[in-house]
Parts: structure tokens; sequence; C-alpha cells
């Protein structure tokens, strides 16, 4: 499937199933307005649409404009994150905001390379922009678009090396229908979601069945090829939740880590799970002279990252006196207002469940 031809069908089968079958429906599908499409596209960055949809509506609800967006307190626009993980797309946002305002005069740029000046916008985005937005013909080429390529076109050139994202990328390109490159890149992102699945291929209703080399040499399960496997790490995170006067200690988390701009309790990672009698002879408690007695299991939680998976012990104590350790880096915040801190999911996780709020 690599002659004019086969290349023409591709793109007439994709825009008719899209005209008349597509029915898949999302509030910033036909968007116009480039800053609700960037913001769609940076929350849908590793989320799934559904899962991304109720952010994507309370952020154009709280922030309905870019202008908006710059000038939100950061605090506030990571508490309104919570949940969707890779927190350095809602800082990137931010950053990318103020600057579009401060240099831009509150418009964004109107072409591709332009927009790949901002911080935080990639190819992908800035394709995505420049062609929902202002009509530029530029080729979207995302997850969906690999998988539906790959398979139809019979590619087993991994797509996450130089070589594989070039050749996706003029393949992308040429199948484009420049007149239309709205309605191209939606329909074949929206074909990779509902119908040329990662597993469960819809291959029996899909408009390019017929010509797909993938379907018609049963190895539909077999692409897209990545080159890399994915090594997971399992982290042991332990949480002292100090308890002085109706208030609880934290701080926000910073360096190269997960979870930067993030606040937690009290945090011992080690190697292993720890149990409670470990955590009573730990150093930062012996120092501190608090009694082993005091110091309670309240539970656990874990969450599942890309790369890691999270695995978090919580243990509460309660003081009769502020431990002088716990004065340089964090603060005490009352209990009835942790719900107004930004914390990752394993955390709030906990204290729903254990009703701190």
């Amino acid at each position: 499937m690599d002659s004019n031809k086969s290349k023409k069908y591709f793109t007439k089968q994709l825009k008719e199933w899209h005209a008349s079958e597509n029915t898949r429906s999302l509030p910033w599908k036909s968007e116009k307005d480039p800053y609700k499409i960037w913001l769609s596209e940076v929350i849908l960055q590793q989320t799934r649409a559904l899962q991304g949809l109720p952010y994507y509506l309370r952020f154009v609800e709280q922030y309905p404009t870019v202008h908006a967006l710059a000038g939100a307190v950061d605090e506030e626009a990571f508490r309104l994150w919570q949940g969707l993980g890779y927190y350095n797309r809602c800082k990137n946002m931010l950053a990318t905001a103020r600057m579009i305002v401060k240099d831009f005069g509150g418009k964004f740029p109107g072409t591709y390379e332009q927009l790949l000046i901002l911080k935080g916008i990639g190819p992908y985005t800035a394709a995505a922009i420049a062609s929902f937005a202002y009509g530029e013909p530029k080729a979207v080429v995302d997850g969906n678009v690999y998988r539906v390529l790959s398979r139809c076109f019979g590619i087993d050139t991994p797509f996450d090396i130089t070589e594989g994202k070039k050749q996706f990328a003029s393949l992308a390109q040429e199948l484009l229908d420049v007149n239309n490159s709205a309605a191209y890149n939606q329909a074949i992102m929206d074909l990779g979601a509902t119908v040329c699945t990662p597993r469960n291929a819809q291959c029996s209703i899909c408009p390019i069945q017929k010509k797909c080399i993938a379907f018609n040499s049963q190895i539909v399960g077999l692409l897209p090829i990545k080159s890399k496997k994915l090594v997971v790490k399992k982290r042991y995170f332990h949480y002292l939740l100090f308890k002085y006067d109706g208030s609880i200690w934290i701080h926000k988390r910073t360096g190269n880590d997960i979870w930067e701009n993030l606040h937690e309790p009290f945090l011992i990672e080690h190697t292993q799970p720890i149990d409670l009698k470990s955590i009573t002879s730990h150093n930062s408690l012996i120092k501190s002279n608090i009694p082993p007695e005091i110091v309670i299991y309240e539970g656990s939680s874990s969450q599942r990252l890309t790369h890691q998976i999270i695995e978090a012990r919580f243990f509460g104590i309660t003081l009769k006196k502020r431990p002088a350790f716990l004065n340089r880096s964090g603060s005490w915040v009352p209990v009835g207002d942790l719900h107004k801190m930004a914390f990752p999911k394993t955390v709030v996780s906990f204290l729903k469940n254990n009703l701190y709020f």
C-alpha cells in the first residue's frame, strides 16, 4: 500500500468515514480558539480523553482565556490539575500562558514554526494548534496516528527512534488533505482512538480494512513496533503524619523527581517496605525523642505511574509539642484546610479514605 493510488484511497476513505460514521463527541473538537485547543492538547498528553475531559471543563470554567490562566495562582492551578499526573505539564502551561501574555500580547502565534518557540509545545501540539485553529496544512502525529499508519501501511520501523519518527511524519504529511487539514487530522486520531485501538481493534468496521496490510497479513496485534521495553521501578514511600493542635505538617516537593510542586507529609523513602516497629526506630524520631507508642499505622495507598509504582504507607503521630527539625522546610496546615492544597494522587486517596477531608 505504498503507491500514490493507495495513499489517495486511504485519505478518501478516512474523510468519508469521518463525515458519515465518526460519532466521537468531545468539546474541543471543531474548536477554533487556539487557547482551548492548546489547553485540551496539554491535558491529553499522557491522558485518555475521557479521563481528561472533566479537567478540561474545569480549567475552561476557571480560566476561560489565556489572560485568566496567566494570572492564576500557581497553587490553585496545581490543585485543579490534581490527579492528572505529569505535573510539569501544568508548570509549563502556566509559564507558556504568561509568555503569551507578556511577549505576544495575549495572542497565540499564528504559524507552526512560531508555536514551536513556546515552552512545552513540541511538534505534535504545534501541528494541532496550527491545523485546528489556523487551517495550516500540518499533519499531527500522535500515538493514534502511529498505530493507524503502521498497521495500514505495514510499517515495522519502530516509531520511537529517529528513523521511525521521520518516516511516519513524512507519510502523515503526504496523506494529509491540505484543503481541510483540521478534519483530516481529527479523523485519523479518532479512527485510532475508537476503531484501530491498541487492543481488540474493530477491524470489521474499519473503512481502510480492504487495503490494510496488517489486517490482510493477520499481524494487527504486532504493530506498531516500539524499540524500548518499558522498565517499571517500584518505590516505597513511608509518610509520617505529624499532628499538632489540629494541624498536620506538610512540605512542597522540589527537585528533579516526580510530583514537583505538590505537597506531602514527612517522607521516608526506602528500598523495601518498612513496618511500624522499624519506623519507630528511624533516626528522625529517635533524635526528637518521640516515644514509639504514639506512632500509629493508619493505612496504605498505591499509584501506578508510567515508569514507576509508588507503594505508600502512612503513620500518624500526635504530638504535644512541635519537633524542632520540622520548623525549617515545611508548614503546619490545619486539617480543615488540607483540601485546599495540591497533593499527589496517592496522598489524596489516603486523606479522603481516612476522612481528613
